[in-house]
């Protein structure tokens, strides 16, 4: 699989949307594989309450599980669903045989027990890769449902890079979700790993010794371009509205004009790492679907 990369006055500039659109063709050709098999993947997503934002996400992905050629199951309930309600779904989407993946959106309401939640859904099945058992197996190097952003970034580190064997590569957040993950894949490329975090001390000078720089803090612009080595690879997850000159936009976690005079290389934001994470989310499901019917995984598709 290759890389869509767009060249800039520096550093080049790694098109996300361009490669997370030839990850879902792959896939859809996947699919359409399975379809003259008679297997149709399935992917289910619950959603509760009327949050905008989580609407229009949940929105996007059924058009592109569809787009794909996959069977979209999407349930929408109130948001005074009661804990036993929720828990009662997802007992039903784990006995499903048409259903191969299941996604809750989160965050959910206060007063549902999130963590209670993941950990009812059938590991085989968790394509958001959050559950405890997919979280142990991959930190100890077995086949596992992997968070879908950071598996984004590893597909595209790979494309970029090739052999990552013996780069230093510091990701900067140690959160469940992108920051520890993130850590074990790179670890899995035989990179040198370092987590940073707040506490961190002389954060800039660690900065500055990593080929390869993960950014998921969650905090705008904190990584200037002098904190970034000379050629080195930025992958900035920070997704971050702010509000400039009387007008909304997003940034990273990176200070992207500062660092793309630096960096060899660089995801921008948007059109980064965002697009790939619901592609990653399919290609969970597409991997799940063919574990089921105990078929070869998707080459190219998987960490």
């Amino acid at each position: 699989m290759t890389l869509s990369t767009a060249p800039s006055p520096t550093g080049t500039l790694i098109d996300g949307k361009g490669f997370s659109a030839e990850v879902r063709a792959r896939i859809a050709a996947h699919v359409s594989a399975l379809g003259a098999r008679g297997i149709t993947p399935g992917l289910a997503v619950v959603l509760v309450g009327q949050d905008p934002a989580s609407q229009v996400y949940v929105r996007n992905k059924g058009l592109q599980t569809r787009e794909a050629g996959m069977a979209s199951f999407e349930h929408t309930l109130s948001a005074d669903t009661t804990q036993g309600a929720l828990m009662a779904l997802i007992a039903r989407l784990n006995a499903d045989p048409a259903v191969h993946g299941i996604l809750v959106q989160l965050p959910l309401p206060s007063h549902l027990d999130s963590d209670a939640v993941i950990t009812a859904i059938d590991p085989a099945k968790d394509v958001d890769g959050f559950h405890i058992l997919n979280v142990g197996r991959l930190a100890t190097g077995q086949k596992a449902m992997v968070a879908c952003t950071p598996l984004g970034c590893i597909m595209m580190l790979r494309a970029q890079l090739g052999d990552m064997s013996g780069l230093n590569a510091v990701v900067v957040g140690r959160s469940n979700i992108v920051g520890k993950p993130m850590a074990q894949l790179l670890l899995r490329e035989n990179c040198t790993v370092t987590i940073a975090h707040s506490r961190t001390r002389d954060l800039a000078d660690l900065c500055r010794r990593a080929d390869i720089l993960i950014a998921a803090t969650g905090r705008p612009r904190m990584i200037p371009g002098d904190w970034i080595k000379p050629g080195a690879t930025v992958i900035d997850v920070g997704i971050n509205r702010i509000t400039e000159n009387g007008r909304s936009r997003l940034v990273g976690d990176v200070d992207f004009d500062s660092a793309v005079t630096v960096a060899g290389a660089i995801t921008p934001v948007p059109g980064g790492v965002g697009p790939m994470t619901i592609a990653c989310l399919l290609a969970n499901t597409l991997t799940a679907c063919c574990r089921s019917a105990g078929l070869p995984e998707p080459e190219g598709l998987t960490a």
